[in-house]
């Protein structure tokens, strides 16, 4: 007996004899098929037994056979059907065909699964809509997706869709139910097992284990992690960012290699979103870039995902070392400890520079969090076991053309690659395919013609092949490309890029004016039009300033040409002091209403403020380095980062005489902030400010409060403690303050009782202390909380310096003093 196959159908190698629909054999197996005789190849690409009712031998009617001739591919005139797969080719393993063109065996495991010839267009259309929906977060077209499965329940595209719109939307679980109803079905009508596809999504539904995954796109809530909005299209690299996806399904350690400006960093990002959705712990980006010290690493990794060094503070030597007990003092401790949460994704971006250090800290966090994955950009291999290399190609040529269509289109309105293709195209080779220098290239066509272009790129690659050349080829490639574009600036863009390399981590307007000079504005915009420059929006609307930045590759070869120059002193002189003078002047506003956007300022330029010490200190200027690490003090001790701060202390602490070595310079009074003048300082207050870095590093030894316990450690304290007298001005503020700490760590509370009373009746007689008046009041409250009989005066002390806080608009100190009160009460 035989079953006809239906309707005359569009072979998909055209041939459209009545012999494709005539008999098909019935199966010699269960789910396979035989190639049959006098009928067009083409319909026997894959046949599938007729339906059977589960269980039984029974068959039913014999025109519910199916026959898969179609192709699988899109009717013209409509999209690629939606899927997060790149369309793959139609045959992988081929037989001659009767028409002439190879077809798949019916037997091959890798023949494709594919659409019934017969496909409904609206059908299709429907699918198409829900894909694009789905894609965009639309959870309410899951649904109708759900019914249109339910009316074609063998289509595998359609049910692959509807499976990963359930994934996407957090219902891991009811995907797999639905794919198990998918399988059985598929058994008991076809006699057959999912396609590659469907098996691929069900093994990764697996391994996003019980717990939910966040929806997309359905704003209700903010995607966990530090990814920004990217500003311009991706253009190409589909199937890299499938592979990498893939990867970082099956590796904890996946690292894109590749020249400078391949678009690593890019590419990362791009990959990475598209498994945000199914990481709980979110996917974080640490921009190692501007990171020049390989010990300096694990604390950039530690800002970039957020993580903070907190202490909790009790009052008296008992109860802070009890407090500080458990405390993880190694950044790489408090990373860990971070990165602990369940699936989360670490991007390592730029670890060239700094590779040993990457590779140490990225091989004890993999060791360390099962749940970490990290995917680390970099020019050469981190060399930790297990890692995965994944090469970033440069763009093939038809992607690279697209590419300088689109930002040569955004560049001048109305360019066109077909205009003059050969030119174009030899661009495209010339440069290699690199994404950055053909961006480059891009924004030369506001002044040039594309062949005006290519003519340049040949000259200039001739000269950087030539001569004593020592690096390495792609980099002379690239440098070819930024060499080409320095020679269209003129002197005073030449000398703003220079000087701009100095930055790190970008700048505001303010500070490019105040390194590159007045006419910085003009040459900036100019290099921002000439994509030289980045120019990124403000990450907060509040912060009102447009941050400027170079490309990775033009701030090495800007460095270059500024130590050439002869003038990288005095540009990083003047970063030096517009730094200085940034961190002095905002100091003041971390005590009052201003607080928030003060410590926002700080933190947009941490980076830059570190560069500014480390420039100091690499000049010995002793002023300089006091100056800005005492107006740091009290941000780092607002925002926890005790470990840094001891260690610029101890920095800047040997550019001196250490003031507290024997015989000693008592103290005289001091009205003034240190930090309240610029540098020079003079006389009393120079050595107050020496004073204060020492004062400052003590209070950072909270954490090995052991190691003053013995005798020459408690020499010093005793030394530290007769310095200063009771009622001294400079014992109400930082860092004077925390002399008071050096009194309690030799043991005389007796004493320490008396230095604070003094020290809050001088804050009441001086005008303008009304700052140092609540935070002493604080103090005290915390020291008198520890003993019953005193718990009166305490809560006394926590209400006035509570209403003093909230009379100046000090957010922080606020919760201070309802942190005193409430041990005060609890006593």
């Amino acid at each position: 007996p035989c079953w006809p196959c239906g309707p005359v159908v569009p072979c998909p190698w055209g041939c459209w004899s009545r012999r494709c629909g005539a008999a098909i054999r019935p199966p010699t197996h269960r789910g396979r098929s035989r190639p049959w005789s006098g009928g067009c190849g083409g319909c026997s690409g894959r046949t599938r037994s007729p339906p059977r009712r589960a269980g039984t031998g029974s068959r039913p009617h014999p025109t519910t056979s199916i026959c898969t001739g179609s192709s699988g591919w899109p009717a013209k005139g409509r999209g690629p059907w939606p899927t997060a797969t790149p369309p793959r080719p139609p045959y992988s393993s081929t037989t001659p065909s009767p028409c002439g063109t190879d077809r798949p065996s019916p037997t091959s495991p890798t023949a494709p699964r594919r659409r019934p010839a017969g496909t409904p267009a609206a059908w299709t259309r429907s699918g198409a809509r829900h894909g694009a929906a789905l894609a965009l977060g639309e959870e309410r077209s899951l649904p109708e997706l759900t019914a249109l499965c339910d009316s074609h329940p063998l289509d595998e595209p359609l049910q692959t869709l509807r499976l990963r719109a359930l994934r996407d939307a957090g219902r891991t679980a009811e995907a797999l139910d639905a794919y198990e109803d998918v399988r059985r079905l598929l058994a008991d009508r076809l006699g057959t097992d999912p396609g590659p596809e469907l098996r691929t999504l069900h093994a990764e539904l697996l391994s996003l284990g019980e717990g939910p995954v966040p929806a997309r796109g359905s704003g209700t809530s903010q995607p966990v992690g530090n990814l920004r909005a990217r500003l311009t299209s991706f253009i190409g690299r589909e199937a890299d960012i499938e592979t990498i996806r893939g990867d970082l399904t099956t590796a904890r350690l996946v690292t894109l290699l590749g020249p400078g400006g391949a678009g690593k960093t890019r590419l990362s990002q791009e990959a990475a979103e598209t498994v945000r959705h199914a990481l709980p712990g979110g996917v974080w980006l640490a921009e190692l870039a501007p990171v020049d010290d390989p010990a300096a690493v694990p604390e950039a990794v530690l800002t970039a995902v957020g993580a903070r060094e907190t202490v909790l503070y009790g009052a008296g030597a008992e109860g802070i070392r009890a407090a500080v007990a458990d405390r993880l003092d190694d950044p790489v401790e408090r990373l860990a400890e971070h990165c602990s949460r369940p699936r989360m994704l670490l991007i390592l971006d730029n670890c060239e520079h700094v590779v040993d250090a990457a590779a140490r800290l990225t091989e004890e966090l993999l060791a360390r969090c099962p749940g970490l994955t990290v995917l680390a950009t970099s020019r050469e291999p981190l060399g930790v076991p297990g890692e995965l290399l994944r090469p970033v190609e440069p763009l093939p040529e038809p992607v690279a053309l697209r590419l300088l269509a689109d930002r040569g289109a955004a560049a001048r309105p109305g360019f066109r690659v077909e205009d003059d293709p050969e030119a174009c195209a030899e661009i495209c080779r010339r440069l290699d395919g690199l994404p950055l220098a053909i961006e480059l290239a891009a924004a030369r066509l506001r002044m040039l013609t594309p062949r005006q272009i290519a003519d340049r790129l040949d000259d200039r690659f001739r000269l950087l092949t030539s001569g004593s050349r020592t690096v390495l080829p792609r980099q002379q490639t690239l440098r070819a490309v930024v060499d080409w574009s320095w020679d269209l600036l003129d002197e005073d863009e030449r000398d703003v890029l220079r000087r701009l390399s100095v930055f790190a981590g970008g700048c505001d307007l303010p500070a490019a004016e105040a390194v590159c000079g007045p006419g910085a504005l003009e040459a900036l915009g100019s290099l921002v039009d000439r994509s030289l420059v980045v120019a990124a929006p403000p990450g907060e609307p509040a912060d009102g300033e447009m941050r400027y930045r170079l490309l990775e590759t033009v701030a090495e070869y800007a460095a270059e040409r500024l130590d050439e120059s002869g003038q990288r002193p005095a540009a990083e002189r003047a970063h030096l002091t517009y730094f200085r003078e940034l961190a002095r002047v905002t100091d003041p506003l971390l005590r009052g209403p201003g607080q928030l956007a003060a410590i926002h300022r700080l933190e947009r330029e941490y980076e830059n403020l570190r560069t500014a010490l480390r420039h100091a200190v690499a000049l010995r200027d002793e002023q300089e380095a006091l100056c800005l690490a005492l107006s740091l003090v009290w941000y780092w001790q607002m925002r926890d980062l005790r470990i840094e701060a001891r260690n610029w202390c101890r920095e800047v602490m040997a550019l001196g005489p250490d003031p507290f070595t024997e015989p000693v310079r008592s103290a005289a009074p001091v009205w003034q902030r240190c930090t309240d003048a610029p540098p020079p300082m003079t006389g009393e207050v120079l050595w107050e400010a020496r004073r204060g870095i020492h004062l400052a590093h003590l209070a950072c030894m909270d954490t090995e409060l052991d190691a003053w316990q013995n005798p020459r450690s408690q020499r010093k304290l005793r030394t530290i403690a007769r310095t200063y007298e009771p009622g001294l001005p400079q014992n109400c503020r930082l860092p004077g303050l925390l002399w008071f700490f050096a009194v309690m760590l030799t043991g005389d509370m007796d004493r320490l009782r008396v230095i604070m009373d003094e020290s809050i009746r001088t804050c009441r007689q001086a005008p303008g202390f009304d700052w140092e008046l609540a935070s002493g009041l604080q103090m005290r409250a915390n020291f008198l909380a520890n003993r019953t009989d005193w718990a009166g005066d305490a809560a006394r002390d926590a209400d006035e310096s509570l209403e003093i806080y909230r009379r100046l608009g000090d957010d922080w100190g606020t919760a201070e003093a309802l942190s005193a009160r409430a041990e005060a009460h609890e006593r």
